[in-house]
């Protein structure tokens, strides 16, 4: 059998095309953060994770400028070897103290973050547990340590505890998601540290959507008042830090391991200057623009009492992450359309993205959101919800 027959048996997504319903790859002609323009036409984006709205921020914006005419457009080679810039250094000294941690490591993605941190740390006869719906970076990160992975119920600590009384007496990894980014609830932190403490377990948190946004922007574990508790931080660049990248911070022996043996570290070209630069500048605005978190928080209150008041179903979603539970997949990508054609730009994820019968408009939201542009897409939800018999 011919190994590209996979290929041209794959039809789905041209049949979607063709019947002007395929939500994804869509490409922007503008961004402007809180509005996009596709086509010619402008939209209201609540389908970004931009939450604080530090992509256009000026000082941002001029950093990455900056770095450029400074350095030049790239590294051109890995950390390991000619790529390992001061500015790196400067940044993982940076973050180290805002998570409060000894140390840290950048990556050039935050998916090599998870990559190199767990492949690195697990190792044979080792035992790595994940949640059944932590992010796609983990299970490959297991997937590429040489130990044994095995999953818990999503958020069910009695499962959690059966899984690690099962493993035995072996070195064992717990890795959760801070906030899950589909259902934008958050893992119950002071239930699993017991748990693994209980069961001699490490502790690795995924902060991807966590920093920027819970405990004063500083992640999960502050936010419930167990960062001590919590081994590893994983946190990325492509979210509230307004650029691309992402670092692990723990204790410093640990980093300093993960340091020489993380293949996606060692084998990858290092963070671009401008990209650096913009996560250098976009922690100084975090740290001296507290407000930013504030209106985030008051914004994500108002539209998940908003949704909730309508009719539809959020989940239990705790954040600026907030699900609209349709259910059945091809009524979920006709509610996308509609409100696409509306001028709302949501994200339709149906199966693998979530378990079948779960699928979802994914809403997200930005500090930098107007009332008005709010007010607008909940009345434009209010309409779409009646049209299709949502709500």
């Amino acid at each position: 059998m011919d190994l590209f027959e996979k290929c041209k048996e794959f039809t789905r997504a041209r049949e979607a095309m063709e019947a002007g319903y395929y939500p994804y790859f869509i490409p922007l002609d503008q961004t402007e953060g809180t509005e996009v323009i596709i086509g010619g036409k402008r939209l209201i984006m609540i389908g970004s994770n931009n939450y604080l709205g530090l992509t256009t921020h000026p000082k941002v914006r001029q950093a990455a400028i900056d770095a450029v005419r400074e350095y030049g457009t790239s590294c051109t080679g890995s950390r390991f070897l000619n790529g390992n810039l001061m500015m790196h250094k400067e940044l993982e000294a940076r973050l180290a103290a805002y998570v409060r941690k000894e140390a840290a490591l950048v990556f050039s993605t935050g998916f090599q973050s998870n990559l190199g941190g767990i492949s690195a740390l697990v190792g044979r006869g080792d035992v790595v547990i994940t949640d059944r719906e932590d992010h796609a970076s983990i299970i490959d990160g297991c997937r590429l340590s040489y130990g044994v992975m095995k999953r818990f119920r999503h958020n069910d600590m009695a499962d959690l505890e059966r899984v690690l009384a099962a493993s035995g007496d072996v070195g064992k990894l717990v890795v959760v998601d801070g906030v899950f980014s589909m259902g934008g609830d958050i893992a119950p932190l002071p239930q699993i540290v017991p748990l693994c403490k209980k069961h001699g377990a490490r502790l690795m948190v995924d902060d991807a959507h966590s920093i920027g946004v819970l405990g004063g922007g500083r992640g999960t574990g502050i936010h419930f008042g167990l960062n001590d508790d919590v081994d590893l931080i994983m946190g990325t660049f492509s979210k509230s830090f307004a650029s691309l990248g992402g670092f692990l911070a723990g204790s410093e022996e640990v980093i300093h391991y993960i340091q020489h043996a993380a293949r996606s570290l060692i084998f990858s070209a290092s963070m671009p200057p401008s990209n650096t630069a913009a996560v250098l500048a976009a922690l100084d605005v975090m740290e001296s623009e507290p407000e930013r978190i504030e209106r985030l928080w008051a914004i994500a209150a108002k539209m998940r009492q908003g949704y909730q008041q309508l009719g539809f179903d959020t989940g239990k979603s705790e954040t600026p992450v907030i699900p609209i539970y349709i259910g059945d997949d091809m009524l979920t990508i006709f509610a996308w359309k509609t409100l696409f054609d509306a001028g709302i730009y949501t994200n339709p994820v149906i199966p693998p993205g979530v378990s079948p019968g779960q699928s979802l408009l994914r809403t997200s939201y930005m500090a930098t959101h107007t009332d008005e542009q709010l007010d607008r897409v909940l009345a434009t939800f209010e309409q779409v919800g009646k049209e299709l018999e949502l709500i």
